[in-house]
């Protein structure tokens, strides 16, 4: 029997992995996933600070695949957050987001794990103009060598889904966090309280075998049309209008950008650009 066809066995009876536990996202949403998957196995570099009563945390690092074999054994899923979480250099890039990326997904296919969530980024398709909304089926357009690793990390969620029958699901994510940071953002913001939905989709949803969704809040101004969460039971509750005058206020300060100001990227496109912009994007 594949993968696919296996019902998922409840929270309380499934050993879920979550790599990037210690990170900016990771410590946003531990306390909402906790509620709802008890005993989650947080993973990272380093320990959180803060570990919680009944979590257990297996250090890793990413780029090695004995530790990351050793902190996936026995799992029944893994939300893989971890990795190297802004645009850097390539080495650093390539350890963490993309031998990393890999180590992860065939460890987790030798020790028999059903599904991943994989956290994408916006910026695998950061050179789309904001002019454009644009959907999960488009052609990758990477706007740094992050983006270009996010891009790697789909397309190796494809092949193990379609070669090993792994339930995989990347979260192509915007910006996380309370409220959006500049006028940007608006389009792109997603309350975490909406990332863990996506997360709960990916992990418990029955229809699933391969799937890239957008991860975004309800946002007015949005880029990215995520029908296909919707027809997954992603209803996102953050309104990004709301936070309409702070995101002002903080665009004011932060000033124009000639590049990014262009295309959905933002800053990730104005970086090391020695392009013309009616050159560059679709």
């Amino acid at each position: 029997m594949a993968a696919a066809d296996n019902p998922s066995p409840s929270p309380q009876s499934r050993r879920i992995v979550f790599t990037g536990a210690a990170g900016g996202i990771g410590t946003m949403i531990r306390p909402l996933l906790a509620k709802i998957y008890p005993g989650l196995i947080l993973s990272d570099k380093v320990e959180p600070k803060d570990l919680q009563p009944g979590e257990t945390f297996v250090a890793a690092d990413l780029a090695r695949p004995d530790e990351v074999a050793a902190a996936v054994e026995g799992a029944d899923s893994v939300i893989h957050l971890g990795g190297y979480s802004v645009e850097g250099p390539w080495d650093s890039i390539l350890q963490s987001n993309i031998i990393g990326c890999y180590n992860l997904f065939e460890a987790a296919r030798q020790a028999g794990v059903k599904r991943v969530i994989f956290a994408s980024s916006n910026h695998a398709v950061g050179f789309y103009p904001r002019k454009r909304r644009i959907g999960t089926d488009v052609t990758v357009r990477p706007d740094s060598r992050y983006g270009v690793s996010k891009a790697f990390g789909e397309a190796v969620g494809a092949l193990y889904a379609d070669k090993h029958g792994m339930i995989v699901t990347c979260l192509r994510i915007g910006n996380v966090g309370p409220r959006p940071l500049d006028v940007r953002r608006l389009a792109i913001w997603l309350l975490p309280e909406d990332l863990v939905q996506l997360i709960r989709i990916g992990l418990d949803h029955p229809d699933i075998r391969f799937e890239i969704l957008y991860g975004a809040s309800d946002n007015a101004t949005a880029w990215w049309d995520n029908a296909r969460a919707s027809e997954l039971g992603y209803r996102p509750t953050g309104k990004s209008e709301e936070h309409r005058a702070h995101a002002e206020a903080e665009q004011a300060r932060i000033g124009p950008d000639a590049v990014g100001d262009a295309f959905q990227g933002g800053s990730f496109c104005s970086l090391e650009f020695t392009n013309k912009v009616e050159r560059a994007g679709p």
